[in-house]
């Protein structure tokens, strides 16, 4: 296969349809070993999978989702994380500081690639910038002030946004806040899904029986006691049980009987397939009436300007791509999927010719990323790497430690 060179980039980014990979997956242990996909809350259930019919190759499949669009997107803005820390790729990015708030100091610096909602997350709208709220800056503003038809600001502070979409719905502006869709989508399924089953016991070696009687300790709802004369006491007065079932299995003791949980039971699959496509459509509904300058373009530096942005933009998510597949598929416990091919770069051209198969590594994706940087920025659409620094606003660090207070209460 041939590598994709830049030139061959920026021709697609103004003509063709998508860059499309199709990678092929199989779990670790081999087939017919047991993967679990990500459970869900619905219809008053405690948990189920999203199984689901498709049609393949003209046969209707029963499919799993083992790794949903959000979730890919989360991946793969990590492995771009990952890569800024390694000093391999520099972004625009924003990050809240947490390493001077006392008892948060752990929490350290989060960053638009980290945070779920990126620049639109309300981590960044509680935060501050030299003792102003982040919306009332100017920086803040330019998340206000973009739009498909100028995505120059965005472009600017926050462009992973432009590939995996933003939504500004908790912003001034409400539902009427900046949007933009994904031109990224990558998600992974199990073809020829079939649900199992899990056992679950414990065998006490203590031979401690469930139903001793265990009280919330007075002077500690976290501790427990024996004696009901030293138990805290609930409101009619009476020793308080500890927890729902107010015996030895409350405090994890004692054995658990033998069970089968069929709803979350894991999955097995003929394989998994994950297909990832980014729209160069999609990217051309994009516009960038002025540089990151602030010069207005017309006619030909318009669009040489365009483009290089664009190109840019393509780049950085095929990046994304490329990164995520090095970072590998251990999804979650128990769901560790591994390739069974090198990756494939497929493009797709607008008149339905077959694709064009190209070779994209981690090296050389990156490589393609830093040459279309340098062409951009000779285009007028150039990027300050350096971290826009924020910090919590007070209201959010004690929300944060207070939040805290209750779960530690709780448990």
């Amino acid at each position: 296969m041939n590598p994709l060179s830049l030139d061959r980039l920026r021709s697609a980014v103004q003509e063709d349809a998508a860059f499309r990979v199709i990678t092929h997956l199989r779990p670790a242990g081999g087939d017919g070993d047991k993967l679990f996909p990500p459970t869900y809350a619905a219809d008053g259930a405690r948990t189920l999978y999203v199984f689901e019919e498709r049609r393949i190759n003209g046969d209707t499949v029963s499919t799993v989702l083992l790794d949903s669009v959000a979730s890919q997107a989360n991946r793969m803005e990590l492995a771009l994380q990952e890569a800024v820390d390694a000093g391999e790729l520099q972004l625009p990015l924003v990050q809240v500081d947490f390493s001077h708030e006392p008892d948060l100091e752990e929490i350290g610096r989060i960053s638009t690639l980290e945070a779920p909602h990126r620049l639109a997350d309300a981590i960044f709208r509680d935060s501050v910038l030299n003792g102003l709220p982040f919306r009332a800056t100017d920086a803040g503003r330019s998340l206000e002030l973009a739009s498909p038809r100028n995505a120059t600001p965005l472009f600017q502070l926050c462009p992973h946004a432009l590939i995996f979409g933003i939504w500004d719905s908790t912003g001034p502006k409400g539902g009427l806040g900046s949007k933009f869709q994904r031109v990224l989508c990558s998600e992974i399924v199990g073809i020829g899904a079939a649900a199992g089953k899990k056992t679950a016991s414990r065998i006490d070696p203590l031979g401690i029986q469930a139903n001793v009687d265990v009280y919330h300790a007075k002077e500690s709802k976290k501790g427990w006691v024996l004696d009901p004369d030293q138990a805290a006491r609930d409101k009619k007065g009476q020793p308080e049980k500890y927890g729902k079932e107010g015996n030895a299995s409350a405090i994890n003791h004692s054995n658990i009987p033998p069970s089968i949980d069929s709803k979350a039971g894991g999955v097995t699959v003929d394989h998994a397939r994950q297909t990832a496509v980014l729209s160069l459509v999609g990217l051309r509904q994009l516009q960038f009436p002025v540089d990151t300058r602030g010069n207005r373009l017309e006619g030909a530096a318009r669009r040489s300007g365009q483009i290089a942005a664009r190109t840019l933009l393509a780049a950085l998510g095929l990046v994304a791509v490329s990164l995520q597949r090095r970072s590998g598929f251990h999804l979650r416990s128990r769901a560790l999927l591994v390739p069974t091919a090198p990756q494939v770069i497929e493009l797709l051209d607008c008149d339905g010719g077959a694709p064009q198969e190209f070779a994209l590594p981690p090296a050389a994706a990156l490589d393609l990323f830093r040459q279309a940087a340098t062409a951009a920025a000779e285009a007028g659409f150039g990027w300050n790497t350096e971290p826009l620094i924020l910090h919590p606003a007070p209201k959010l660090a004690e929300l944060v430690r207070r939040s805290r207070s209750l779960a530690a209460a709780a448990s």
